[in-house]
Protein backbone atom coordinates (compact mmCIF):
# COMPACT_ATOMS: atom_id res chain seq x y z
CA UNK A 1 0.00 0.00 0.00
CA UNK A 2 1.53 3.43 -0.86
CA UNK A 3 -0.46 5.44 2.26
CA UNK A 4 -1.53 4.48 5.68
CA UNK A 5 -3.87 6.29 7.08
CA UNK A 6 -2.28 7.53 10.63
CA UNK A 7 -6.15 6.82 13.17
CA UNK A 8 -5.95 3.41 11.75
CA UNK A 9 -2.10 1.80 11.87
CA UNK A 10 -2.37 0.17 14.61
CA UNK A 11 -5.80 -1.40 13.76
CA UNK A 12 -4.85 -3.18 10.54
CA UNK A 13 -2.92 -6.00 10.27
CA UNK A 14 -0.38 -4.81 7.84
CA UNK A 15 0.82 -1.98 9.83
CA UNK A 16 0.69 -2.81 13.57
CA UNK A 17 3.43 -4.68 13.69
CA UNK A 18 5.73 -2.33 11.99
CA UNK A 19 5.31 0.55 13.96
CA UNK A 20 6.77 -0.32 16.66
CA UNK A 21 10.22 -1.46 15.14
CA UNK A 22 9.97 -0.15 11.49
CA UNK A 23 9.62 3.36 11.56
CA UNK A 24 11.10 5.22 8.64
CA UNK A 25 11.87 9.08 6.94
CA UNK A 26 11.12 9.21 3.35
CA UNK A 27 13.17 12.07 1.79
CA UNK A 28 11.03 14.85 -0.59
CA UNK A 29 11.28 18.27 -1.30
CA UNK A 30 7.21 18.49 -2.38
CA UNK A 31 4.58 16.16 -3.70
CA UNK A 32 1.84 16.68 -5.43
CA UNK A 33 -2.16 16.52 -5.22
CA UNK A 34 -5.07 16.79 -7.63
CA UNK A 35 -7.50 19.48 -7.10
CA UNK A 36 -10.77 18.78 -8.51
CA UNK A 37 -12.96 21.54 -10.82
CA UNK A 38 -15.71 20.19 -12.21
CA UNK A 39 -15.17 17.05 -14.11
CA UNK A 40 -11.23 18.18 -14.25
CA UNK A 41 -8.09 17.37 -12.37
CA UNK A 42 -5.66 20.37 -11.90
CA UNK A 43 -2.31 18.77 -10.80
CA UNK A 44 -0.81 21.07 -7.98
CA UNK A 45 3.10 20.90 -6.17
CA UNK A 46 2.36 21.32 -2.67
CA UNK A 47 6.00 22.31 -0.82
CA UNK A 48 7.54 23.81 2.28
CA UNK A 49 8.06 27.98 1.82
CA UNK A 50 11.47 27.93 2.62
CA UNK A 51 12.02 25.12 -0.23
CA UNK A 52 13.70 22.84 1.91
CA UNK A 53 13.47 19.42 1.95
CA UNK A 54 11.76 17.39 4.50
CA UNK A 55 10.62 13.98 6.05
CA UNK A 56 7.79 12.03 5.56
CA UNK A 57 6.86 9.54 7.92
CA UNK A 58 7.01 6.28 7.15
CA UNK A 59 6.59 2.38 7.60
CA UNK A 60 8.61 -0.28 5.77
CA UNK A 61 8.92 -3.53 5.78
CA UNK A 62 11.00 -6.84 3.72
CA UNK A 63 8.73 -9.97 2.61
CA UNK A 64 8.40 -12.47 0.33
CA UNK A 65 6.26 -13.06 -2.75
CA UNK A 66 4.51 -16.58 -2.84
CA UNK A 67 7.31 -17.26 -5.63
CA UNK A 68 10.01 -16.31 -3.02
CA UNK A 69 11.06 -13.62 -4.32
CA UNK A 70 11.64 -10.56 -1.66
CA UNK A 71 10.26 -7.15 -1.73
CA UNK A 72 11.52 -4.43 0.41
CA UNK A 73 8.46 -1.62 1.02
CA UNK A 74 7.49 0.97 2.26
CA UNK A 75 4.35 3.49 2.89
CA UNK A 76 3.60 7.07 3.34
CA UNK A 77 1.69 7.54 6.40
CA UNK A 78 -1.11 10.26 6.16
CA UNK A 79 -3.18 12.44 8.52
CA UNK A 80 -5.90 15.03 8.16
CA UNK A 81 -5.04 17.98 5.92
CA UNK A 82 -4.42 21.31 6.92
CA UNK A 83 -6.25 24.24 6.12
CA UNK A 84 -3.66 24.51 2.91
CA UNK A 85 -4.12 21.06 1.62
CA UNK A 86 -8.14 20.86 3.16
CA UNK A 87 -9.66 22.36 -0.57
CA UNK A 88 -7.23 20.20 -2.26
CA UNK A 89 -7.77 16.81 -0.80
CA UNK A 90 -8.70 15.27 2.34
CA UNK A 91 -5.69 13.72 3.40
CA UNK A 92 -2.11 14.91 3.38
CA UNK A 93 1.60 13.18 3.88
CA UNK A 94 2.90 13.60 7.81
CA UNK A 95 5.36 16.27 7.16
CA UNK A 96 8.28 16.02 10.44
CA UNK A 97 9.54 18.71 12.07
CA UNK A 98 13.51 18.53 11.72
CA UNK A 99 13.39 18.19 15.52
CA UNK A 100 11.26 15.35 15.65
CA UNK A 101 12.65 13.16 12.80
CA UNK A 102 14.95 11.27 15.50
CA UNK A 103 12.32 10.72 17.54
CA UNK A 104 10.37 9.13 14.94
CA UNK A 105 13.33 6.94 13.89
CA UNK A 106 14.27 6.00 17.45
CA UNK A 107 12.11 2.90 18.28
CA UNK A 108 14.51 1.39 20.94
CA UNK A 109 13.52 4.87 23.05
CA UNK A 110 10.52 5.70 21.66
CA UNK A 111 7.38 3.41 21.82
CA UNK A 112 4.90 4.13 19.22
CA UNK A 113 2.06 5.23 21.47
CA UNK A 114 4.98 8.28 22.51
CA UNK A 115 5.34 8.75 18.60
CA UNK A 116 1.95 8.45 17.37
CA UNK A 117 1.66 12.34 18.49
CA UNK A 118 3.58 13.20 15.83
CA UNK A 119 1.61 12.26 13.21
CA UNK A 120 -0.40 15.42 12.68
CA UNK A 121 -0.81 17.72 9.94
CA UNK A 122 1.92 20.52 9.07
CA UNK A 123 1.47 23.89 10.08
CA UNK A 124 -0.06 25.42 6.55
CA UNK A 125 1.88 28.81 7.37
CA UNK A 126 4.84 27.33 6.58
CA UNK A 127 3.48 25.81 3.42
CA UNK A 128 2.56 26.64 -0.09
CA UNK A 129 0.66 24.99 -3.26
CA UNK A 130 0.54 26.06 -6.64
CA UNK A 131 -0.81 24.39 -9.92
CA UNK A 132 1.68 22.65 -12.44
CA UNK A 133 1.27 21.68 -15.79
CA UNK A 134 -0.72 17.78 -16.68
CA UNK A 135 2.52 16.47 -17.65
CA UNK A 136 3.29 15.47 -14.20
CA UNK A 137 0.39 12.38 -15.19
CA UNK A 138 3.20 11.03 -17.72
CA UNK A 139 6.49 8.76 -16.48
CA UNK A 140 8.00 10.21 -19.46
CA UNK A 141 8.36 13.88 -17.72
CA UNK A 142 10.67 13.57 -14.53
CA UNK A 143 12.32 17.25 -15.05
CA UNK A 144 12.18 20.85 -12.94
CA UNK A 145 9.27 21.46 -15.66
CA UNK A 146 6.83 19.45 -13.58
CA UNK A 147 6.90 21.36 -10.48
CA UNK A 148 7.12 24.98 -12.54
CA UNK A 149 3.77 27.23 -11.96
CA UNK A 150 1.66 27.54 -14.91
CA UNK A 151 -1.43 30.05 -15.01
CA UNK A 152 -4.87 28.88 -15.96
CA UNK A 153 -4.74 29.88 -19.65
CA UNK A 154 -1.73 27.32 -20.11
CA UNK A 155 -3.80 24.86 -18.54
CA UNK A 156 -5.49 22.56 -21.35
CA UNK A 157 -9.47 23.22 -21.22
CA UNK A 158 -11.84 20.43 -20.96
CA UNK A 159 -15.05 20.09 -22.92
CA UNK A 160 -14.89 20.15 -26.93
CA UNK A 161 -12.60 21.84 -29.10
CA UNK A 162 -13.01 24.71 -31.27
CA UNK A 163 -12.45 24.27 -34.87
CA UNK A 164 -12.35 28.24 -35.44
Amino acid sequence: MINARAETLTELPSFKLLVDRRRCIIPADGFYEWRKEGKRKVPMWVYLRNRQPFGLAGLWDVWRKPDGKRVESFTIITTEPNELVRPIHNRMPVILRPEDEEQWLDVSRTSFAKAQSLLKPYPEELMDAHDVSPIVNSAKYDGPECIQPVSDDEMPSTGQLSLL
